[in-house]
């Protein structure tokens, strides 16, 4: 007979049973239908971009649709509440209401432009309905900061709190219930409005390519690469992530997930060599968040300015990139030099270590031992010239040559992604089968030949060649010997597009809002007359709203809600500020709020790699990008940084090489002084100058010398480097002796 403590023993042993069973079910469940649900989302905006069968409002419901669904099956309402069943099964409710929203948005979609303002209870019902969903799905995906900033619009908008508002909150007439419920969900204006529509049309497309690129070895090409020029150099794994961290985030536009592909190779190598786990941490933050700027896809960033910039004639990608090239040149020297003025830091302290145990012999000896550089030698780099090479930089220069012949971004990309499978296909290094690849080669000829005699809205053969492509990935996923790549290639598009769809839906509330609100021109009413009275406080402010509005948010999503609230202050001709460098400034901080605590997400990222303290990694990323807060201030003031006239015309080669020099000179300085190194480490005194050389040399307002093209203050900074460089170079014993710990 059994005990009560032996009955409730058995009791307890079934339920825990049953509820691991049903987490495995659930667990297999959740991922098969995420997986069919991300290979069917790729597919979908593959054809569905470059073809538009579709409404629009079609198109970005079911887009949109597609993201909430993968967040509700992939992101638990908190981590602690992953395997408790009622919330498991809440998530799969969550899931099938955005279905259902989608499904009413599609029936409902051609009656619901006719009925206006004039909503039904249904509608109404599931516009709120989808309105909630949006903003709990971007709290489950970028954090708490977008929605609540959704939220606070979305009160301020209503029309109980609107007329009510003090003077500086701007107040406006405002919205009922029904009227707000049907400008951000049930109109193409809100939730499908210009932020759904740039992630469907051109980011999402370069996510799936960044995803298959680094599925055909592109990524270790890269590094290897990076470690073949300075893995045996000082500070080498660090500049390796460096240079690494700007090729990938120009493709994959996130800087969380191009952190997390490079961090997880580079940030232990930096490990090894002395760097502390914080600062290595924040060093792969810095470069991964720079990647957004970096020519010539800056993250699918180059595409959205042509869409969203208002100007006549049209800004072309050609100036996009123009504008772009030396200020992500001179961020990534920046980056570099403090980081090469820091390991020689590092290298200079531990030899001071070992003279001092020298001359004290009763110290430990196990102390310095620990805080040796250990002598590290790089894995093999590849060859310069490979397969995997080729599907790098072959994809990208046929990107830029499709974009220069004419072509739409979304087709571009697309013929890219065709370069990818076809190098894929003919790498030795692919492991599979020379049948394997004869029978994909054969399919894909078949499915072209296809698809020019059946597919719909085909007008040529490199038509029939998407829709081929397209056919080729569905038919691979069957095939055991591409299997298992494609899947990897599928759910990393997914992983990297969901918070993109998520955030972007979520912003398209707030953008939605502000054109019926007082703030779309209050704001710029409001710092118009600061910038046209001082310039520099009106960049101070529009610099702080930008880090503020862009906290937490992918830099494309960040771009794209900084553009359409803080965009029109530039409108102003009174400013003289060109629109394309105005826009550049804009997207710059947007960018820099990845790696601005508290929200530093990409130090967040690299911070559990490194298992560091998450806000040291937060302080240490913003310091390493702290030369780069000063680049836009630069290049507003300067507009030839961005290969521009002050006009927005044509640059003079002069005042070019004057603002690359002047920006050069202050990011040395800037560099050496918060490394506490230049050629040998820095007294405090000396510091203390390169910090005012660096002041000079990057300080906007100036006082002109021959005209207006060499400024006085250039002079000076450029003065003070040269003297403490040849000060430091000769003087080096005392140097030494009188250096500051490093606080990097």
């Amino acid at each position: 007979m059994m005990t009560p403590q032996a009955t409730g023993d058995t009791v307890a042993t079934d339920i825990a049973s049953d509820h691991n069973d049903f987490d495995d079910i659930f667990f297999r469940l959740t991922r098969r239908m995420s997986f069919l649900i991300a290979v069917a989302l790729s597919l979908f905006v593959l054809i569905e971009v470059n073809f538009s069968i579709l409404t629009p409002l079609k198109q970005l419901s079911l887009f949109v649709t597609a993201g909430l669904v993968l967040c509700f099956l992939q992101i638990p309402i908190h981590p602690r509440l992953r395997h408790v069943r009622a919330f498991q099964v809440m998530d799969l409710i969550l899931a099938l209401l955005a279905v259902g929203c989608c499904l009413y948005l599609i029936y409902q979609g051609a009656t619901l432009g006719q009925r206006a303002a004039i909503y039904s209870t249904a509608d109404q019902v599931v516009g709120a309905i989808g309105l909630i969903l949006v903003i709990e799905a971007a709290r489950r995906s970028v954090g708490l900061a977008l929605p609540i900033l959704a939220l606070i619009f979305v009160v301020y908008a209503h029309q109980s709190v609107s007329q009510s508002l003090p003077e500086w909150m701007f107040p406006h007439r405002g919205q009922d219930w029904g009227a707000l419920i049907g400008q951000t969900y049930l109109r193409t204006e809100g939730v499908f409005g210009t932020a759904v529509g740039v992630m469907f049309r051109y980011v999402f497309l370069f996510v799936l390519f960044g995803a298959f690129l680094q599925a055909s070895g592109a990524t270790g090409y890269v590094i290897g690469m990076a470690m073949r020029f300075f893995g045996n150099r000082t500070g080498g794994p660090a500049k390796v992530a460096v240079l690494a961290s700007g090729l990938m985030g120009s493709l994959s536009g996130s800087a969380v997930a191009n952190a997390a592909t490079t961090g997880i190779f580079t940030i232990p190598l930096m490990k090894s060599i002395g760097f502390k786990p914080h600062i290595a941490a924040g060093v792969e933050a810095a470069a991964s968040s720079g990647g957004a700027l970096m020519p010539p896809v800056m993250g699918a960033g180059a595409y959205m300015m042509l869409e969203i910039i208002n100007r006549d004639p049209a800004v072309t990608y050609l100036e996009v990139l123009q504008a772009a090239l030396i200020p992500a040149i001179l961020f990534y020297l920046s980056i570099f030099l403090l980081v090469h003025f820091y390991a020689g830091r590092i290298g200079a302290e531990r030899k001071q270590s070992d003279r001092l145990v020298k001359e004290n012999s009763k110290d430990s000896i196990s102390d310095v031992n620990s805080a040796a550089l250990p002598v590290t030698t790089p894995d093999a780099a590849p060859n310069l010239i490979s397969f995997e090479g080729f599907a790098f930089f072959g994809s990208l220069g046929g990107l830029m040559l499709f974009l220069l012949l004419g072509f739409s971004p979304f087709r571009a990309v697309t013929y890219a992604l065709a370069i990818v499978l076809a190098v894929v296909l003919i790498n030795p290094a692919t492991p599979v089968g020379s049948r394997d690849r004869i029978f994909a080669w054969v399919t894909w000829v078949l499915l072209t030949v296809l698809a020019w005699l059946v597919a719909p809205a085909v007008a040529s053969w490199a038509d029939a060649l998407i829709w081929s492509m397209a056919g080729l990935l569905l038919v691979g996923l069957f095939a055991p010997a591409w299997k298992d790549m494609l899947n990897s290639s599928f759910r990393t598009t997914a992983e990297g597009g969901l918070p993109l769809i998520v955030a972007a839906a979520c912003v398209g509330i707030v953008i939605g809002l502000v054109s019926r609100t007082g703030i779309g021109t209050g704001v710029p009413q409001a710092i118009i007359p600061l910038a046209g009275s001082n310039l520099f406080l009106g960049l101070l402010a529009i610099m702080a709203c930008s880090l503020v509005l862009g906290m937490g948010l992918p830099s494309a999503v960040s771009y794209l809600l900084l553009a359409t609230i803080i965009g029109p202050v530039f409108a102003d001709p009174a400013l003289g500020v060109p629109i394309l460098a105005a826009h550049m400034f804009i997207f710059y901080f947007g960018m820099m709020a990845m790696v601005t605590p508290p929200v530093a997400l990409a130090a967040y990222a690299t911070a559990s790699i490194a298992k560091a303290d998450v806000m040291q990694s937060g302080i240490a990323a913003f310091r390493f990008s702290l030369a780069g807060f000063t680049l836009p201030f630069m290049f507003v003031y300067r507009p030839a940084l961005c290969l521009m006239g002050n006009d927005g015309g044509s640059p003079v080669v002069v005042d070019v090489l004057i603002a690359v020099l002047a920006a050069v000179i202050g990011i040395v300085a800037l560099s050496a002084a918060l490394a506490g190194h230049l050629f040998h480490p820095l007294s405090v005194w000396a510091r203390l100058l390169l910090y005012v050389a660096a002041a000079c040399a990057l300080f906007p307002d100036q006082f002109d010398l021959f005209g207006d093209r060499l400024q006085l203050f250039d002079v000076i900074g450029a003065a003070l480097l040269l003297g403490v460089g040849l000060w430091n170079w000769k003087y080096s014993e005392g140097a030494i002796r009188d250096s500051t710990p490093l606080k990097v």
